[in-house]
């Protein structure tokens, strides 16, 4: 099937090709980096995960985002999703090919992550994380092809397939939980030591994966004709909708435990966050921007996908407002909640985070390669699609 990827209108190949210009962009920052090492980056001693691992927990939530298409597909039989599914657990590989890219990235030297190997150390939630990561990736890999398979010779999958298929639901589950717990375990940063930490990053997977399953079935609907159906748009909206509300009341926990409980520690995270922290005289306060364009765009996205005229008769401003969800939930876990976790430091110091140029473009370049990779995966896909209805 994968000479279907190889045939594609001019569209199709100028938009590979743009995103082909940003992966060697980021090749070339990559090597930089490699040769000099992560003093080309903005990280320090105080400030020790940077946006890398700042994309990587947010990528791994969309990847676990999927789950809410295969659980109600299989699970509940609720058959309307049936055209809708591989577009999730296609969205999984390439967002879980992301996470591992953006690890490589972390670690300056590639090698390193054999030591989770060779030296396996099963007390540590690092040891965990690479387990559920590698261990989701290949059943995404091995049910998407099989089932797509099926469906290309118009025969029903294989009945084994069905036993990795439901394995598939915990480990999705599992990956977003164990990287919370990478983050809750840490007993020297306050504003992650909490237990909701889990259930607030399941709540926004479950809203910024489907989020962004809906934009991407907007636009194969518009470019490549491919209709996921009407019933399935607006009951993914529905979960969006209802993740999205759970994931801004744990937001909210969060504000009442800091400044009702009056803990230092936690208040001082969020108020840096949203108002901005003054420490020896000075204001700090670079990430506010971020996080009160998410609350703005938590509301523009929600008022879109809610108001019935705008959800039921308008694919551009339902495909809007759920962009709005995902880049919205996006600066909230990919920008403030790692970043701001640093701030203050346990010996109560200040120190901000700016990456550099090095870093972003290698960060652009590593989302580049997912979208070549969804892109190049959604192709084969929908040329299946179109086969078995020709």
């Amino acid at each position: 099937m994968f000479e279907k990827a190889l045939k594609g209108n001019k569209y199709y190949w100028m938009w590979l090709a743009f995103l082909g210009f940003f992966i060697a962009v980021a090749c070339v920052c990559y090597l930089r980096q490699y040769f000099y090492g992560l003093g080309l980056t903005g990280m320090s001693r105080d400030v020790s995960w940077g946006l890398y691992i700042s994309q990587f927990t947010f990528l791994v939530g969309v990847a676990a985002g999927g789950v809410m298409l295969v659980l109600p597909y299989y699970i509940h039989n609720f058959k309307a999703f049936g055209k809708i599914t591989i577009l999730g657990e296609f969205l999984a590989i390439s967002a879980l090919l992301m996470c591992l890219m953006f690890i490589m990235a972390d670690l300056g030297q590639p090698l390193r992550g054999l030591n989770v190997l060779f030296h396996p150390t099963p007390h540590s939630m690092l040891f965990w994380d690479m387990c559920v990561l590698w261990g989701y990736l290949l059943l995404n890999i091995i049910c998407g092809w099989v089932i797509l398979t099926a469906e290309r010779k118009q025969v029903a999958p294989p009945k084994w397939i069905y036993f990795f298929v439901y394995i598939s639901i915990p480990f999705a589950f599992s990956i977003h939980t164990v990287t919370a717990m990478l983050y809750c375990g840490l007993p020297g940063r306050h504003f992650w030591l909490s237990a909701i930490i889990a259930p607030r990053f399941l709540a926004s997977a479950f809203a910024a994966g489907p989020a962004l399953i809906v934009v991407m079935a907007m636009i194969l609907k518009r470019v490549a004709n491919f209709d996921a159906g009407k019933e399935a748009i607006q009951k993914m909206v529905t979960i969006i909708i209802y993740a999205a509300i759970a994931n801004m009341f744990f937001v909210g926990l969060e504000f009442f435990v800091g400044f009702y409980s009056n803990i230092p520690g936690h208040m001082h995270t969020l108020q840096y966050l949203f108002f901005g922290l003054e420490h020896h005289g000075h204001v700090y306060n670079n990430l506010v921007p971020f996080m009160w364009a998410f609350i703005l765009l938590f509301f523009v996205g929600m008022a879109l996908i809610c108001y019935p005229k705008t959800r039921k008769e308008s694919d551009f401003w339902l495909a809007m407002g759920c962009l709005a969800i995902f880049v919205s939930f996006w600066l909230d876990k990919g920008i403030g909640f790692v970043l701001g976790g640093f701030v203050p430091t346990p010996v109560d110091e200040i120190v901000e985070y700016y990456p550099t140029l090095n870093e972003l473009f290698i960060t652009i370049g590593i989302w580049a390669t997912g979208f070549f990779i969804l892109t190049v995966l959604y192709k084969i896909a929908i040329s299946v699609e179109h086969e078995v209805e020709a």
